[in-house]
């Protein structure tokens, strides 16, 4: 048994997973046979990729956001013991002029290089994170596509046990916010039938390239991970508050998506701050994230998508161990 720390830096958040993994000798990767567990799963809204889709650069203030949460991720790293650590960076620093500056920093308070993978790494441990617990489950059909919408890129992985073929492509809900529904530094509210018209043709487009290299229509078990998916779960379950638990592997319809998606993008930002399930970071971005897994479901003909709370994280804690 090894007690492992996987951290994930995307462009909207931080997070960080401690676990205790059991993996047997002759496996390894996807395939890996094992058990997988949590100590300790939390995230940080630190949005690091503020800006970075127009200047090239992160902010001053997003990199000191980010390196604030390190240095809480660190102290949970240091008391709960583990042993090895492995920092895991996407979409915002790959993109970034200045990315020097944040690795260093990250490197100074969590004594780890962060890597700086690309899309195609990221969507092969997000699959894994995703898809090792529904294996088990012989009545789901293959193949599986797994979709990880982050807030600067979305992951799109076609698989049966093992990665088949992935593709990243930059449409994010940050990424769509920032390009399409701000308007003089400040977010539209509600947006315009013209806003979304063209946010829904960038969707499109980049999922025109995704299918250039990943068969999306081979799909026959959709399964949606990260922030903008869950909270779309949260709330057709109506939950009080955020349950992971009531969360992971919730089955929701399209029909459900889509009422959701017309909600967010014609609801006032008090009234999308109202709702329980909904972290104050993800306000003002979650029309755009329901509208690409809208998108995405209308492109592979979906019926349904199963909500996963395991995802990069645990792709990344099962490549450590």
């Amino acid at each position: 048994m090894t007690r492992v720390a996987a951290i994930d830096c995307g462009t909207n958040s931080i997070r960080l997973l401690v676990a205790d993994c059991t993996v047997s000798d002759s496996a390894s990767g996807a395939g890996a046979t094992g058990e997988l567990v949590e100590l300790d799963r939390r995230m940080i809204i630190v949005r690091l990729g503020q800006g970075v889709d127009r200047t090239g650069r992160l902010a001053p203030e997003a990199l000191e956001r980010t390196f604030a949460a390190c240095r809480e991720y660190a102290a949970i790293i240091k008391e709960l013991g583990a042993e090895r650590v492995r920092f895991v960076a996407t979409s915002a620093s790959r993109d970034a002029e200045n990315r020097d500056a944040f690795v260093q920093g990250v490197k100074d308070i969590l004594g780890v290089e962060p890597e700086v993978i690309s899309g195609d790494q990221e969507a092969e441990f997000s699959f894994t994170g995703a898809t090792k617990e529904l294996l088990a489950h012989e009545h789901l059909e293959r193949p599986f596509l797994v979709v990880d919408i982050g807030g600067g890129s979305t992951e799109f992985v076609v698989g049966e046990d093992h990665v088949r073929a992935a593709r990243s492509v930059d449409v994010g809900c940050v990424r769509m916010t920032e390009r399409h529904l701000v308007v003089d530094g400040v977010v539209t509210d509600p947006p315009s039938p013209a806003q979304i018209a063209a946010m829904r043709a960038d969707i499109e487009a980049a999922l025109d390239l995704a299918a250039e290299s990943v068969p999306l229509a081979e799909a026959r078990t959709l399964v949606g991970l990260a922030g903008s998916v869950t909270t779309v779960a949260g709330i057709v379950l109506g939950l009080p508050e955020y349950i992971s638990s009531e969360i992971h592997h919730a089955r929701i319809s399209y029909e459900q998506v889509r009422e959701v998606s017309e909600r967010m993008l014609t609801a006032t930002h008090a009234e999308r701050a109202a709702i329980p399930v909904m972290h104050p970071g993800r306000v003002d971005v979650i029309g755009a994230g329901v509208l690409v897994l809208l998108a995405i479901m209308e492109r592979v003909g979906a019926t349904e998508v199963i909500v996963s709370e395991h995802d990069i994280l645990d792709g990344i804690a099962w490549s450590i161990a």
